[in-house]
C-alpha cells in the first residue's frame, strides 16, 4: 500500500510528457528572454546615449550593461523567492504559469522604452517572471517523473535556457539589430505568454506535491533559513553564486565583446557570437547532467569548475581579434560554464524535502543571482578601469570559479540517494 507522502500510481507517458515539455518550453523561452538582452543592449544604449553628457561610447555601454545586468539578476533573485513560495503554496502548475505569463509581457514592454532607467525597470519586472520558472519547472518534473530518469532529464532542462539563447542567436542572423531596428526584436519577447494557456490546460500537477501539501502545508519562507535545511541552503546559494557570476559577469558579455571587436561594423558578429556559446551550452548542460548521473556529484562540480576555469583563462586572456580561434573558445566556454546547469538540477532537488523544494530551490539559485549582480556591476566597473576593456575584465571575473573548488567538498554527497519526502 503507497504511503501518504507517495502517489498512488505511476504516472502515464502522455503525463510525463506533458510535465517535461511545459517545463522544457518555459526554461526554453526563458533562455530565449535572457539571451535577447545581449543581442539588443549595445544597439539599444547606444541609441539612448544621447541623454547622458558623461560617458560616452563602449563606456556608457559598459556602465549601464552593468547596472542593467544587476537589476536584472535582483529580480530574478527576488522572484526566485515569491513564485517558489507561490508554487509550494497554489501549486508548481499555476505558479509556473503566472511567470511564464510575467516575463513575456514585460520582455516585450521594452519596444516602448526612452531611457536606461526605463530599460532597467521593465529588466527586473521580466526577472520576476524568469527567477521563479526555474526552481518551479525543475521540482514539477523531479517530482513527476521516475528517479531512474533524474540525471538525463537535469541535463534536458538545462539545455532548454540555452536552445532558447541559439533562437534568439539565429534571429540575430536573419535581422540585423542597429539603433533603428532593436525595439522589433524586444517585442518578439512577448510570444511565450501564449504557452501560459497551454500549461493551464494540459500540464498536471505533480503529485508529490498534492501529497505533501495535504500532509505537511508549505511553512514560512523562515524554514529554509532555519536549521536543519539552513547549512544546505548556503551551501547550495554558493554553488549557484559560483556558476552565475562566471555566467553573467563575465560569459554574457560575449556578444558584446564581437561587436567592439569589430567596430560595430559586423552585426552577424554577435549573433554567431551568441549562437555558438548557446550550441556549446547546449552540450555542456547535457554533459553535466549525464556525468552528475554517473559519478560523485562533488567529483562533478570540482572538475566542472576547473574546466571552466581553463578555458576561461584562454579566451579573456588569449584573444585580441574576432575571428574563427575566438568562436572555438566561445564554443568551449559555452560548454564549460553551462554544464553547471545540468548538474544544477539533479543537486539542488536532493537536498529539499517536498513541502518547501521549490522554495528553497527558488531562494539558493536566485540568491546566487544577487552575488552575480554584484560581478556583474565589477565587470561593468572593471570594464570603466581598463579602458573598455572586455577582457581584462572578463579574466579577472571568472577567478570565481576558484571559489568552487574549495566549497564543494563541504557538501553532502547524494548519488544514489531518493529525494528527500
Amino acid at each position: 500500500m503507497p504511503s501518504p507522502e507517495t502517489p498512488a500510481h505511476t504516472p502515464s507517458n502522455k503525463r510525463l510528457g506533458a510535465v517535461l515539455l511545459a517545463a522544457f518550453l518555459g526554461w526554453m523561452f526563458d533562455g530565449f528572454e535572457m539571451g535577447l538582452f545581449p543581442l539588443i543592449a549595445r544597439p539599444a544604449l547606444l541609441e539612448m546615449k544621447a541623454a547622458s553628457d558623461s560617458v560616452f561610447g563602449d563606456q556608457f555601454v559598459g556602465h549601464w550593461m552593468g547596472i542593467i545586468t544587476a537589476t536584472f539578476l535582483l529580480g530574478a533573485a527576488l522572484g526566485g523567492l515569491v513564485f517558489g513560495w507561490l508554487g509550494d503554496r497554489i501549486g508548481r502548475v499555476r505558479a509556473l504559469a503566472f511567470s511564464v505569463l510575467t516575463y513575456s509581457l514585460f520582455t516585450g514592454c521594452a519596444y516602448f522604452v526612452k531611457t536606461p532607467e526605463q530599460l532597467a525597470a521593465l529588466r527586473f519586472v521580466a526577472a520576476l517572471g524568469m527567477g521563479g520558472e526555474w526552481s518551479l519547472g525543475v521540482a514539477l518534473v523531479m517530482e513527476v517523473w521516475p528517479e531512474k530518469f533524474r540525471p538525463m532529464l537535469a541535463g534536458i532542462i538545462g539545455a532548454a535556457a540555452n536552445v532558447g539563447f541559439a533562437l534568439i542567436s539565429i534571429i540575430g542572423l536573419f535581422f540585423s539589430v542597429t539603433q533603428e531596428s532593436w525595439r522589433w526584436v524586444a517585442l518578439v519577447g512577448a510570444a511565450p505568454a501564449l504557452l501560459t494557456f497551454l500549461i493551464r490546460l494540459f500540464v498536471p500537477e505533480s503529485e508529490k506535491w498534492e501529497h505533501a501539501a495535504k500532509a505537511a502545508p508549505s511553512r514560512s519562507i523562515g524554514e529554509v533559513f532555519r536549521p536543519p535545511l539552513l547549512s544546505k541552503m548556503l551551501l547550495a546559494t554558493v554553488f549557484a553564486a559560483v556558476v552565475l557570476i562566471g555566467t553573467w559577469g563575465s560569459v554574457q558579455w560575449l556578444p558584446l565583446w564581437a561587436d567592439q571587436l569589430t567596430g560595430g561594423t559586423q552585426p552577424a558578429a554577435k549573433a554567431w557570437t551568441g549562437l555558438l556559446s548557446a550550441f556549446g551550452a547546449i552540450f555542456g548542460c547535457l554533459l553535466g547532467g549525464w556525468l552528475g548521473g554517473l559519478f560523485s556529484r562533488r567529483w562533478v562540480y570540482f572538475i566542472l569548475c576547473l574546466s571552466s576555469l581553463g578555458v576561461c583563462a584562454l579566451l579573456f586572456r588569449g584573444m585580441d581579434t574576432y575571428g574563427t580561434p575566438f568562436l572555438v573558445l566561445t564554443f568551449l566556454a559555452g560548454l564549460t560554464t553551462a554544464s553547471f546547469y545540468g548538474w544544477l538540477p539533479l543537486y539542488l532537488p536532493e537536498l529539499f524535502p517536498t513541502r518547501v523544494r521549490a522554495t528553497a530551490q527558488g531562494v539558493a539559485f536566485n540568491a546566487g543571482r544577487i552575488f552575480a549582480a554584484v560581478g556583474a556591476i565589477y565587470m561593468g566597473q572593471l570594464m570603466q578601469s581598463f579602458g573598455g576593456s572586455y577582457a581584462r575584465a572578463g579574466a579577472i571575473i571568472t577567478l570565481i570559479y576558484l571559489i568552487g573548488l574549495v566549497v564543494i567538498w563541504f557538501a553532502p554527497e547524494t548519488k544514489g540517494k531518493p529525494l528527500p519526502e
